[in-house]
């Protein structure tokens, strides 16, 4: 891909619906915690990739927000991902029983009121809280979006089913890097350089969690 800027033209037809832009989206990071994310497969990959969409939230001005599942038993959202959370969402991260996001109808209703109508799912696990709240905040009206290589379940099965039950309802399914570029939408400025970069990262291939390869912000224990 060229560093080279590449101008749009006034005359270039409008843009179409079907794709995310910065200021009609938001991330939505769903229960990736301390005492879940371990045992899913796949999780320091599924942790690098949603640190790689915060990393380009903040980088194009994206808004984020994240959920917890019971964090009485099942502990809060990682650190990695928390720090993240704290230095650039309007949003705190509430605390639900629900496995469906539909019980923070606050921060959703206030997502809304934004003008925020794309919203990008990751985090875990697939089966359930994000196929089910995908399906919920469908039916409120957002058009979904679900990074696939940004969630995951503990049986590879249920995760490979999740999706496929979710881009037949209507889902979109995408990819970290796919939705980088969406919200890039063109080369030539000092955000292109840094979604590129991003994009250019070598991930974890370990399914344990560890350190990250740089880029997104990752404190050391």
């Amino acid at each position: 891909m060229s560093d080279s800027p590449q101008s749009i033209p006034d005359s270039a037809p409008f843009r179409s619906p079907l794709l995310m832009n910065t200021s009609d989206s938001a991330i939505v990071i769903i229960d990736v915690q301390e005492k879940l994310l371990p045992l899913v497969a796949n999780c320091q990959r599924v942790e690098w990739n949603i640190l790689r969409l915060l990393k380009g939230a903040e980088t194009l001005g994206v808004a984020v927000c994240g959920t917890e599942q019971y964090p009485r038993g099942l502990g809060s959202t990682v650190e990695s991902i928390a720090d993240y959370l704290k230095s650039i969402s309007k949003h705190e991260i509430p605390a639900k029983t629900m496995f469906s996001c539909r019980e923070c109808s606050g921060m959703f209703d206030a997502l809304s009121n934004s003008g925020v109508h794309n919203l990008l799912l990751c985090g875990i696990e697939s089966h359930v809280c994000v196929a089910q709240s995908a399906l919920d905040l469908m039916s409120q009206g957002f058009n979904v979006f679900v990074c696939v290589d940004a969630i995951s379940s503990r049986s590879s099965k249920d995760h490979r089913i999740a999706i496929r039950r979710m881009e037949n309802s209507g889902v979109t399914i995408t990819t970290t890097e796919a939705a980088l570029f969406e919200w890039c939408e063109k080369a030539g400025h000092d955000q292109f350089k840094t979604i590129s970069r991003l994009v250019q990262q070598t991930g974890p291939n370990s399914a344990h969690r560890g350190k990250t390869n740089g880029g997104a912000k990752k404190k050391t224990e």
